[in-house]
């Protein structure tokens, strides 16, 4: 194993354990204010519009989107949210043209080489009446949020568990709905089949401020957790990340390609891991072309969605880097398979216990993230995947 390498490791896992715990630490109580604010918005009937203008940024867009419209977690209600990125056309064009007076407006990107546009837009739906959010100080946003470090690929790991938080909380306030009207107010609440998420709710009457301190100290909780769950998925895995590191870098050095896959909230991912990556590496992001998707799907079905993209573009000694929380997704094992059947890399980044992917050794390199919790998987894969663009372009 590469002394220099393994110290790198080390490092990395240091400045992200330190950058969580300080910024989470500062923000949880403005973050649990922020959910109340959004959760009366929603409550209004407004909806969750974000934008962003780098491939980057798109790749939080799309994100933050689904996980409103399409809850991972039982018992969560479907939010709305729309996506909006440069394929669009001008961002504040789109923003003057969809955004209403209750909307919340979540800007990303505001901080990248020619943001002007997105602080633009941001300007327009604050005109309009919206709930403005950015991660960028002087962003023009109510509500800023701005990561203590300037690595783009940790600052990026701390939004997304930030933004994923104020979806996971603002459901809370939902529980509570005498607290949706802006005032202290008094309530009996149920938490459902949320209450596993949210140990401090119970059959009782409290008020605003005492509501925010919980949604504040679970806050805190869950920035601990995936903080653990950082240390487990960087160590125990160290052997993996350096192996798919090491394959990257050969394949790169060969000419080759890699090709990025996932689901959902995982194909985000996938989109995040193809835009760090170009232009400086070749790479394909095998869920970007949704007319593909969807004549794959409807004509031949789900599960070769990626299979048939693999036979496609796949050649012999490319990468194939797949995400999926669960490592059952049957597409991303159909995927898997023909990669290997064509002699390409494969390189999977799994959750839970690693699913069939892990158990029957479908990729050459697995990255386990031992958890139940999706939210929190996807943000340590996502640190994952970052070492492992580190360390390739370490010398």
């Amino acid at each position: 194993m590469n002394v220099r390498s393994t110290e790198r490791l080390d490092e990395l896992l240091a400045v992200r354990s330190r950058a969580n715990a300080d910024f989470f630490e500062a923000e949880s109580e403005r973050l649990a204010a922020c959910c109340h604010r959004m959760a009366e918005r929603f409550a209004r009937g407004g909806r969750l519009i974000a934008f962003g203008l780098s491939p980057v940024a798109r790749s939080d867009v799309r994100h933050i989107a689904v996980e409103f419209v399409h809850p991972v977690i039982v018992g969560k209600r479907a939010l709305p949210a729309i996506g909006l990125a440069r394929e669009g056309g001008s961002l504040p064009a789109q923003v003057d043209s969809i955004c209403e007076p209750d909307d919340i407006a979540i800007a990303f990107g505001c901080d990248e080489e020619g943001s002007a546009e997105t602080r633009d837009a941001l300007a327009v739906a604050r005109e309009r009446g919206c709930l403005t959010i950015a991660f960028q100080p002087g962003a023009g946003a109510e509500w800023e949020f701005d990561p203590p470090t300037d690595d783009p690929y940790v600052r990026q790991e701390l939004i997304e568990t930030l933004y994923h938080l104020l979806w996971e909380l603002v459901h809370v306030f939902f529980d509570h709905r005498g607290l949706l009207e802006g005032r202290e107010a008094k309530a009996v609440h149920d938490p459902g089949a949320s209450s596993f998420l949210y140990p401090f709710l119970s059959e009782s009457e409290t008020d605003l401020d005492s509501i925010l301190g919980d949604v504040a100290r679970s806050a805190l909780m869950k920035a601990e957790e995936v903080g653990a769950l950082r240390i487990q998925t960087l160590t125990e895995n160290r052997a993996g990340l350096l192996a798919a590191s090491a394959a990257l870098r050969d394949a790169f050095g060969s000419g080759r390609k890699l090709l990025a896959l996932g689901n959902g909230g995982s194909a985000t991912d996938a989109m995040d891991l193809v835009a760090d990556l170009r232009p400086r590496f070749p790479a394909l992001d095998l869920t970007e072309d949704p007319s593909i998707l969807t004549a794959i799907a409807n004509d031949v079905g789900v599960e070769q969605i990626f299979q048939r993209q693999v036979i496609a573009y796949g050649r012999a000694g490319d990468v194939v880097v797949a995400l999926s929380t669960s490592g059952n997704s049957r597409n991303v094992i159909s995927a898997l398979s023909e990669a290997r059947d064509r002699e390409l890399t494969t390189v999977a980044f799994v959750g839970y216990d690693g699913g069939s992917v892990a158990s029957d050794s479908l990729a050459d390199h697995v990255i386990v993230t031992r958890s139940q919790h999706i939210p929190r998987i996807q943000e340590a894969q996502a640190s994952a995947y970052h070492a492992v663009l580190d360390l390739l372009e370490q010398p």
